[in-house]
């Protein structure tokens, strides 16, 4: 009995972190689409703290969103440690680490959204600011959160790094052409960030860097999740 639910187990790990991936793509882009590209306008405070208090409920369901990615980034870094275990331990659990790390940033960043709620919802604050400190202060609650979402991103492109390199090795484990593809991710995610860090005219390449980021990420990303939950792994291996 015990061999035999041995033997199901990296399926049962497959379909926890098939799932988890492909409802955290489907969660961070309603969040992404709803707040960052559809009420953030940069450089317009005015507008954009006036887009967050018109959809008030829009905003929030995308904090929340938010939140329930940070959740299964926990439950996909503790069933991607287990399914990459049997390549190489201590690099499995250093991916972890990395995951751990970036989600834990991207948790401090995100508190930056409650403090958008709390200026734009409390009565309080108009008596003590202007109409333009108050937005001029959302903004910088806004970059902030942008600004560590940056960060943590780095510690997330050095997590697909070894989940790739640990992909290739694992010798037929999981596709070898995915983790190929997990590593031109990590790439983009290195690039895209530290090309925020050094370069002062970003956004005349912003495009570009998005292109580096966007093409490999998300066809890397997904196809991981859909072999996890259609093909599984070969546990034979």
């Amino acid at each position: 009995m015990t061999t035999r639910n041995n033997e199901k187990s990296p399926h049962f790990y497959s379909s926890i972190t098939g799932l988890g991936l492909l409802f955290m793509a489907i969660l961070a882009m309603f969040s992404n689409f709803s707040i960052l590209d559809g009420l953030i306008v940069p450089d317009d405070a005015a507008t954009t703290a006036n887009n967050i208090i018109s959809n008030e409920m829009l905003f929030r369901s995308g904090f929340i969103s938010f939140v329930i990615v940070l959740i299964l980034d926990v439950l996909v870094t503790w069933s991607l440690y287990v399914l990459l275990k049997p390549v190489n331990k201590n690099l499995a659990i250093l991916a972890a680490l990395f995951r751990l790390v970036y989600t834990a940033i991207f948790g401090i960043a995100l508190y930056n959204f409650l403090n958008v709620l709390q200026l734009l919802s409390g009565a309080e604050y108009l008596s003590v600011f202007t109409a333009e400190q108050l937005h001029a202060q959302v903004m910088l609650l806004i970059n902030a959160f942008n600004n560590g979402w940056l960060i943590g991103l780095v510690f997330f492109g050095f997590h697909l790094l070894i989940v790739g390199y640990l992909i290739i090795k694992s010798a037929g484990y999981l596709p070898k052409w995915i983790g190929i593809l997990l590593v031109l991710a990590a790439a983009g995610y290195l690039i895209d960030s530290f090309a925020h860090f050094l370069l002062t005219n970003y956004d005349d390449y912003k495009t570009i860097f998005l292109l580096i980021v966007a093409v490999p990420g998300v066809i890397g990303e997904l196809s991981l999740a859909f072999w996890l939950l259609i093909k599984g792994v070969k546990a034979e291996r």
